[in-house]
């Protein structure tokens, strides 16, 4: 399969006013495959962030290399093309929006990649459009919710037509309701737009929602896989001071317990439906 990124021994340090340099990734090799929806999960000071500014050149590796759609990201004069292949939606809304009015804000960057008026315009309403925001194209941005916000920070990437979007952490902000919202955006866009999505996140829900699961810890890979897989491995997320989803953790407890459930019912519904079944057999049995 086509891959849209992808990382070789990518190392990286960030240097103190002492001179200090720790390690923040540590030889981390990926790759990512176009249309997929990956979820890196990882703790605070694990690299994920620092992993993700990578994706689109914000950062340089110090060791290794980064390739976006084949293209090393030390090449200076293909920035434009990498981030126009790769975009970025962050944490705080508030530090991407930049228009008092919402449509303009969407149309900022396609403005200032010099796209004709007529094109811009198609890409300003289809962009809103895919984020459930279209209705709001004439509101002030300021007067949205947090979860509003962030969809129009991701309508603003949309409509530089990435074949991938990096997001990190964008529901860290936000409450439920803002979260739902901004998880159900990205999964839409993945699945019906094609669009390779990247979630950077802590949240062990929005992680298991993804395709593919990767687990950083110390700047390195520490597991890697469907997210039915990667979190039935309870005792190595718990090594690297990770939880896992509530459903998981239930099942796992009562496993200690010598009940025979199992790991990857990831889902309310999967994990209701393991404990019906384990309670019928018990029945049945008596």
């Amino acid at each position: 399969m086509e891959r849209i990124i992808e990382t070789q021994n990518l190392r990286f340090s960030y240097v103190s006013a002492e001179g200090v340099s720790p390690v923040v990734l540590d030889g981390v090799n990926l790759e990512i495959t176009a249309g997929s929806f990956v979820a890196v999960l990882g703790h605070n000071g694990s690299g994920k962030s620092t992993l993700a500014k990578h994706m689109n050149a914000i950062l340089l590796p110090t060791g290794g290399r980064v390739y976006v759609d084949g293209t090393d990201t030390a090449e200076e004069e293909r920035l434009l093309d990498i981030r126009r292949t790769v975009g970025m939606v962050f944490q705080n809304p508030d530090n991407q929006i930049v228009a008092s009015v919402v449509e303009e804000d969407v149309a900022f960057a396609p403005e200032n990649l010099g796209i004709p008026p007529e094109e811009i315009r198609r890409r300003v309403d289809d962009a809103l459009k895919a984020v459930g925001m279209y209705e709001y194209r004439e509101h002030a941005p300021h007067l949205l919710s947090g979860g509003q916000k962030q969809r129009v920070a991701i309508a603003g990437v949309l409509a530089m037509a990435p074949r991938c979007i990096v997001l990190d952490e964008p529901t860290a902000m936000l409450d439920p309701v803002g979260r739902r919202e901004v998880l159900e955006t990205i999964k839409t866009l993945n699945r019906t737009s094609g669009v390779t999505v990247v979630l950077i996140t802590h949240h062990m829900d929005e992680a298991a929602q993804a395709d593919r699961l990767v687990v950083m810890s110390r700047g390195r890979v520490v597991a890697d896989g469907p997210p039915k897989r990667v979190f039935t491995n309870v005792e190595a997320l718990k090594s690297v001071g990770l939880t896992v989803p509530e459903t998981v953790e239930l099942c796992w407890e009562l496993r200690q317990e010598g009940l025979d459930l199992p790991l990857d019912a990831l889902s309310d519904e999967e994990c209701a439906q393991a404990l019906f079944r384990l309670l019928t057999e018990e029945g049945d049995a008596r």
